[in-house]
């Protein structure tokens, strides 16, 4: 599921980026989101690249990031959702991010744990 959540990131911020440019969230978002928009066109597949490995930095790299991402589309949503709080519902956008978020959080620690614990196989004094 990272794998897919953040190659899928990756496409719409590289997308946006095609489409707008480097001010692409110019319109909408102050300066450090927008560079927090940008510079996950590098950390999503990065993301990506060391989860695929089986590294446990990807898992770090992953809560990092979609916490930060969260927190992004919540503060530049917000004058939407208080205008229209049926704006949360719509199937593209703020409510994708927040459940995959939260998805991200909810496993990292076991998918951490699963990455550092040592391979059956690997154990010492097994004659192999």
């Amino acid at each position: 599921m990272y794998l897919i959540g953040f190659l899928e990131g990756t496409g719409a911020h590289c997308l946006d980026l095609m489409r707008g440019g480097i001010h692409a969230y110019a319109s909408f978002a102050p300066v450090p989101l927008q560079v927090l928009f940008v510079s996950l066109v590098v950390l999503d597949p990065l993301v990506v690249l060391l989860v695929g490995l089986v590294r446990p930095e990807g898992v770090r790299l992953a809560s990092g990031v979609m916490v930060l991402d969260v927190i992004a589309n919540w503060i530049v949503n917000w004058p939407q959702l208080q205008d229209d709080p049926g704006w949360l519902l719509r199937p593209v956008g703020l409510l994708p991010i927040t459940l995959f978020g939260l998805f991200v959080i909810a496993s990292s620690t076991p998918l951490h744990r699963a990455m550092t614990r040592p391979h059956p196989a690997a154990r010492p004094g097994d004659g192999c």
